[in-house]
């Protein structure tokens, strides 16, 4: 088996300050994932992993900029009527692929802003490179509901992946890529753990904990994980992190607090994440 990988999930922009709280708590504690072999992104999760690859700014530092006033971000709310597409696509898909051609359609019904959006992804990246590392950034096909990964083999530039990846439907518009249009990678599972199969040493951070009946759960992804042979720990927000989240996981606003609430959740974990590290 190869042996690290972190796995970072969708959950908007609070997810992005939450994630970098809890590696940088877990830092501070002694436990540095950012040496991890692999990084997989979905989402939020897709423009942690790119800062965190690049080897631009220390975990410290990508902490400092989660708590500086966000410039050049707007906020996007889920309304009722878009809130309710969701959950009725949810409840009626009996897979992921089924879920993402729901939501495609709802995606591809609003194009507007592809420029402006993709300026908005370029700004959070600290590089428009792709690592030399493993970085894998998921998306979802718009049309087939199929599961794509983009890596520095793929000839398709980091910022477009990124974006890609970030393109949460009814909210952000789809990225078109090599003729295809791609939306949010968080709507095939909200972590896609199994991307991480083959590693021997595991650590999955969630933002977004739950599963459906067509997608399946951080924890039961890493359950698999762990079946294979696999050391596995998953972090999920805790209650403070939940309420710091609040119905604005796509409001800046809210990075600030959320990140602060993983910086304080990470002593919780410091211990099972250690063990699963530990060579």
């Amino acid at each position: 088996m190869t042996d690290t990988a972190v796995v970072l999930g969708a959950g908007g922009i609070t997810g992005v300050g939450w994630e970098i709280g809890i590696l940088h708590g877990l830092a501070a504690s002694g436990v540095d994932l950012s040496t991890a072999d692999l990084l997989v992104g979905s989402s939020a999760g897709a423009v942690v992993a790119a800062q965190v690859a690049s080897g631009r700014l220390g975990i410290a530092e990508l902490y400092e900029r989660q708590l500086a006033s966000p410039e050049g971000e707007s906020a996007a709310r889920f309304g009722l009527s878009l809130t309710l597409t969701y959950a009725r696509a949810i409840l009626t898909s009996r897979t992921p692929e089924e879920y993402g051609r729901k939501l495609g359609r709802l995606a591809l019904a609003g194009t507007v802003g592809v420029a402006s959006r993709r300026e908005v992804i370029a700004g959070r990246l600290l590089s428009h490179a792709w690592p030399e590392r493993r970085l894998l950034v998921t998306a979802v096909d718009a049309l087939t509901g199929a599961l794509k990964t983009y890596d520095k083999d793929s000839g398709v530039p980091l910022v477009d992946a990124v974006a890609a990846s970030c393109a949460v439907p009814g909210v952000w518009p789809p990225v078109t890529i090599e003729g295809r249009t791609w939306i949010d990678g968080g709507v095939h599972t909200t972590a896609n753990a199994h991307l991480a199969a083959g590693y021997q040493r595991v650590v999955v951070l969630a933002p977004i904990a739950y599963g459906t009946k067509a997608m399946a759960s951080p924890r039961a992804q890493a359950a698999q994980l762990a079946a294979a042979g696999a050391r596995v720990a998953v972090i999920t927000p805790d209650a403070t992190a939940r309420k710091a989240f609040g119905r604005g996981r796509l409001d800046p606003a809210l990075r600030a607090p959320a990140a602060r609430a993983g910086l304080a959740q990470a002593a919780a974990h410091v211990k099972a994440v250690a063990a699963v590290w530990a060579q």
